[in-house]
């Protein structure tokens, strides 16, 4: 917690500001922003500040960005998730000990990942938030669900003359960075608390982004959304029951995005396992008994049950993977190995209603001809038919007849 009144200290990693540096050159005309993720640690003693760690920025989904010269709105699913992703691969880094690199998670940061707000772009030499940004940031921090005490709101200009010499020791709220066009980025650094309510200088310090522990990398499905999509549809029109689900399979970091598949009336489930980097990586399998379950049961402790029956399957023969492979194909691959794939479907018949003029003659099963009337559902016996010698059938046709006939008139 950051008490009232006080500015606490502020280190970026360089991670953030390459990213920072990068977003905001792919968009000059237009305003655009991210999300800031990091950690704040408390100072050493009682009068040492706090200091707030910027560790990434994460962009919105452009689907939804609205994207103008002096508007910029941003805020969505996919960017919660990814916020989500990060938060809890680091919270796994930190109870196993290693960060996603396999490197000793360093202990001076077992601090949970935390939203700190958002930068944003603005127009010209527009250092400062506007009025706009004062009211959202104060209604952010009014509203107690969201649980903020405190927000960064770092404002990013371009198009500053080249600074070609710096300061040292000066204490002041903003970084420069040369562009490609000999011009200079520029980011000013905004904090603002509840209690002040308004907004307050804060010094940045840039480190390297090897100083603190690796964070995870983002996983394929919210990298390319539109591939879990249709991943899932082929899966699906094969009559398969699938759902994914972000779970940790192994010991490593990051977790892995499983999937459960199962087929009716079979008596194994897949259980699959995509690395953060598939395609590149091949999928794993295993296998369950299927046993019955409640689909409103929360499906994480559903999809529990199952892996603890798990079995690998580790014998498979040499597949021919690439990027372009789809789960379907792997499916298919392991059900043939396993020799649990279903039967080929019977073929169907299928009735097609064919127009035929009245002069063409049709040919019957015995070689003959006929002509068909108007009605292709009517047709009329030879008037030389002999009568048949059952009777009772013959009596059967017979009312049969003049059912039709009483009918006709």
């Amino acid at each position: 917690m950051i008490s009232r009144g006080i500015v606490p200290n502020l280190v970026i990693s360089q991670r953030a500001v390459d990213r920072i540096v990068h977003i905001a050159q792919g968009f000059i005309q237009d305003e655009t922003g991210e999300s800031m993720l990091g950690m704040v640690l408390p100072g050493q003693d009682v009068e040492d500040m706090p200091t707030i760690y910027v560790l990434d920025t994460i962009s919105p989904d452009e689907a939804t960005t609205v994207r103008m010269t002096h508007t910029f709105q941003q805020g969505d699913d996919l960017q919660d998730e990814i916020i989500w992703w990060l938060q809890e691969n680091w919270r796994l880094s930190r109870e196993i000990g290693v960060d996603s690199n396999r490197q000793t998670f360093d202990s001076r940061y077992d601090t949970p990942l935390r939203y700190l707000g958002d930068w944003h772009k603005q127009p010209g030499y527009m250092i400062q938030p506007s009025g706009g940004d004062l009211m959202t940031a104060l209604a952010w921090l009014d509203d107690m669900e969201n649980g903020m005490e405190y927000l960064l709101v770092p404002i990013v200009t371009l198009g500053h003359p080249s600074v070609t010499m710096q300061h040292e020791g000066a204490q002041v709220n903003y970084f420069t960075y040369p562009m490609d066009d000999g011009t200079d980025l520029r980011m000013d650094w905004w904090y603002i608390h509840r209690d002040v309510r308004v907004f307050q200088p804060i010094t940045p310090v840039i480190m390297p982004e090897k100083v603190f522990p690796a964070l995870a990398e983002y996983p394929w499905h919210l990298v390319r959304p539109d591939r879990i999509e249709d991943e899932v549809a082929l899966l699906q029109r094969e009559g398969m029951f699938v759902n994914p689900l972000v779970y940790q399979a192994d010991e490593d970091i990051p977790m892995e995005l499983c999937f459960f598949v199962a087929r009716p009336g079979s008596a194994t489930v897949l259980l699959l396992v995509t690395e953060h980097d598939y395609p590149h990586t091949p999928p794993r399998a295993f296998t369950a008994p299927f046993q019955r379950f409640n689909p409103a049961d929360d499906f994480y402790d559903i999809f529990e049950q199952f892996w603890a029956e798990k079995t690998p399957v580790d014998d498979l023969p040499p597949m021919d993977w690439h990027p372009e492979s789809t789960l379907l194909g792997f499916v298919r691959f392991v059900e043939d190995h396993l020799g649990i794939a279903p039967p080929p479907s019977a073929p169907k018949s299928v009735s097609i209603a064919v127009d035929v003029d009245e002069d063409d003659p049709i040919d019957s099963v015995d070689g003959t001809s006929s002509d068909l009337d108007d009605d292709i559902d009517e047709i009329e016996a030879p008037e030389d038919e002999p009568e048949t010698p059952e009777v009772d059938d013959a009596a059967t046709t017979k009312s049969t007849d003049d059912e039709t006939e009483g009918e006709t008139t």
